[in-house]
């Protein structure tokens, strides 16, 4: 039974990767997963605001933020905060390099170009195998186009590639007009691979003491669908890498996100939920099904379902909308 699988240019051992967590903040942490089963580990975000914080990009954001909701400021967390501050960050890459036999992606977390990518080196030179790049952005500017946004986007992606030679791989949120064309100018723009989906986390309100609260919660097998989908709609036709992201706690979700196309599948709730120990499960299971169903290679089953091999690739489309609707009877 071969599971093995290529990611970024990366041999791995199996599809299932520990996403970027705090699973991987502490080395008996990082040690558990690897013994686990785990084919790479993706350690937590370095933000863009945590590399630029004594910059006057940053005292200038502050300032106006102050300006029009004082209160806001409170969201913005103290260095003490984090987990890993940037020195250390590079140091704990190298202990886990020293340490861990899988490959370890270092990940950034930003949004506009700037001097903090010049991370991207520094992690280079710690030891990180690849790096993950987070965008993550909540558009509020009525003045600011969808191309715009794209465009910066490309701008960081250009930015990084100028920096490292390892790869790297972007994590996207679904949220783009078009999601395809997007993906061919990152590729264009030097990336490595694709991750799918950033998880947007919610604020909630507080209707008594009228405050917006941060809210966070794990991930579910519901979330999936979004994923499949359009996992389904990028492979074979591009060349990056894909990785799912997030509603990957079943074997039946393993299985599914494979067969849309991804080279592997980032396990983070599951684990936080039920311990590493939840994640060999998973990866036994999901051996036991393909030796059930005469796969010997997790190869065979990349794809079948994507929107390209597809017996029905209309039901990716806007016909399964029209479909679905249907199916509803009062």
């Amino acid at each position: 039974m071969k599971l093995t699988t290529s990611y970024l240019g990366l041999e791995l051992k199996s599809p299932f990767v520990v996403g970027a967590s705090p699973l991987g903040d502490t080395l008996d942490s990082a040690k558990r997963v690897e013994d686990c089963g785990a084919s790479a580990l993706v350690m937590h975000s370095l933000f863009e605001e945590q590399l630029t914080s004594e910059s006057a990009a940053v005292a200038s954001l502050t300032e106006s933020i102050e300006e029009s909701y004082s209160e806001a400021l409170s969201y913005f967390p103290d260095s003490a905060d984090y987990s890993l501050g940037p020195e250390d960050y590079l140091n704990h890459i190298s202990r886990l390099k020293s340490h861990l036999g899988i490959p370890v992606i270092a990940s950034l977390n930003g949004r506009t170009p700037g001097g903090w990518i010049g991370h991207a080196k520094l992690m280079e030179e710690a030891g990180a195998d690849a790096i993950e790049l987070n965008i993550y952005e909540v558009p509020t500017d009525m003045d600011e186009s969808g191309a715009d946004i794209e465009s910066r986007v490309l701008e960081v992606v250009a930015g990084v590639r100028e920096k490292v030679k390892i790869p790297f791989a972007v994590k996207l949120s679904p949220f783009y007009s078009s999601l395809p064309n997007l993906a061919k100018s990152i590729g264009l723009a030097g990336a490595n691979g694709l991750v799918l989906f950033n998880r947007f986390y919610q604020p909630d309100l507080d209707i008594e003491d009228l405050n917006v609260e941060p809210k966070l919660f794990l991930s579910t097998s519901s979330e999936l669908l979004l994923r499949l989908r359009w996992m389904a709609v990028l492979h074979g036709k591009t060349p990056l890498s894909l990785a799912i992201s997030g509603g990957v706690h079943k074997v039946h979700d393993a299985i599914k996100g494979v067969m849309s196309g991804a080279d592997v599948l980032q396990v983070v709730s599951l684990i936080l939920r039920h311990g590493p120990q939840a994640l060999d499960v998973l990866i036994k299971d999901f051996t036991r099904w393909m030796e059930e169903h005469d796969y010997k290679d997790v190869t065979e089953m990349r794809g079948c379902l994507s929107h390209r091999n597809s017996p029905d690739p209309a039901a990716f489309e806007r016909a399964n909308y029209l479909r679905v609707l249907q199916l509803w009877k009062v």
